[in-house]
């Protein structure tokens, strides 16, 4: 039976274990063709578009069609909910359904979309401000705050620089200095045997840690110092050194430091973005010594466990927004085999309306990462960049 968008995401998030894709970089080509009108303004503004290496015109067209179901799913509010215009989970799915649009380029001041990522961008201040506590979670989050938390430090940080020369970019920096205080305050300590290692779980006061969060903390604190926001590197250390202890000898990363369990390959792919983004690599990424080895075993392992086209198992959306971002930044043949494999299988996903129905979880969260993936040949979005 089709569980619901709600008890759908919160399978998702609470227990993480979908065979993860292959490995994977991309090198710019010379491919010129029209750019389908979302408005005749946006056409007017973009008649054309450079696309990159193994991206075509049926991808361009997908793609294309994705974000204009995503433009036509806003709220007037500015936010996106899990299906569109009703669900759940509202800075969740804001902030990714932006980060699709930032993904092509747009931007809250310029470009096709600059008004959908304004209108996120607006929502996400005004949600942080009713908290007036550092939280960036809508007050109707629908529960387990802490994923909007991460994904709204994510997209906010994304936003700070092009909006830093205005009142509103001041109004970012602020807001992501609480943010990132309320999540140093939320880590979880394994106790001094464990070098005070540290994860997160899902609300702030938990006290306790998961895997998917941590994650989503990890880079989301990543994307803020990226950006001059002042992250204590203590932090940092210990999320690292979390996802260390939850590595087990297969090398991929089990679910929970307090619980263990067998290793998950959805959380492994998760984890592969965010030891790039905390800067350790594996060897072929030019990392060495013992941590170039810990990358490199969870590399391999999310290599062995599962394929692009294997669906199954329920988290397919997640672990390949992930292992997409992670395989770029790593470079190398990989990417040039992964990504077609990725691309081709997401096109025959489709929808006639543009969306993907992501995970069970609605089409609002396939449809952004779906076009977030598909889009990072482009090389936009910061915190994806090589």
């Amino acid at each position: 039976m089709r569980t619901s968008s709600r008890k759908g995401f919160l399978c998702l998030v609470g227990r993480l274990a979908l065979p993860a894709a292959a490995a994977c970089v991309a090198v710019a080509a010379v491919v010129f063709i029209p750019r389908p009108a979302v408005s005749q303004q946006a056409a007017t503004e973009a008649p054309s578009v450079r696309l990159p290496k193994m991206m075509d015109k049926q991808t361009h067209d997908a793609i294309e069609l994705g974000l204009r179901y995503l433009a036509d799913a806003q709220r007037p509010d500015g936010s996106w909910l899990s299906s569109g215009r009703y669900g759940t989970y509202p800075s969740t799915m804001t902030s990714l359904a932006a980060m699709a649009f930032m993904a092509g380029g747009s931007t809250p001041e310029e470009g096709p979309y600059r008004r959908q990522v304004k209108k996120a961008v607006n929502f996400a201040i005004k949600a942080a401000q009713a908290n007036n506590d550092g939280l960036l979670t809508a007050p109707t989050g629908g529960g387990r705050s802490m994923y909007g938390h991460g994904f709204t430090m994510l997209f906010l940080a994304q936003c700070y620089g092009m909006l830093a020369s205005n009142d509103q970019g001041e109004e970012i920096r602020q807001l992501l200095t609480k943010a990132v205080e309320l999540t140093a305050s939320a880590q979880s300590d394994l106790g001094e045997r464990l070098a005070h290692a540290g994860g997160w779980y899902y609300t702030p006061e938990g006290n306790n840690d998961e895997g998917s969060v941590t994650v989503t903390q990890l880079q989301a604190l990543r994307a803020c110092r990226n950006v001059g926001i002042k992250v204590n590197k203590r932090t940092i250390e210990r999320a690292v050194a979390y996802l260390r202890h939850c590595q087990m000898p297969d090398g991929g990363i089990c679910y929970s430091a307090r619980s263990r369990g067998s290793s998950r390959p959805a959380i492994s792919a998760a984890a592969i973005a965010c030891f790039y983004a905390a800067g350790l690599y594996d060897r072929q990424s030019g990392g060495v010594g013992e941590e170039a080895d810990m990358v490199e075993k969870l590399v391999k392992y999310c290599s062995r466990h599962g394929e692009v086209g294997d669906s199954s198992n329920g988290f397919w959306f997640y672990t390949h927004f992930y292992y997409a971002q992670g395989t770029y930044q790593r470079g190398g043949a990989d990417w040039e085999k992964y990504y077609p494999k990725i691309r081709d299988r997401l096109l025959k996903m489709q929808a006639p309306d543009g969306s993907w129905n992501g995970d069970n979880v609605g089409t609002v969260y396939g449809t952004a990462l779906a076009t977030i993936i598909l889009q990072l040949p482009y090389g936009y979005l910061p915190i994806y960049q090589r």
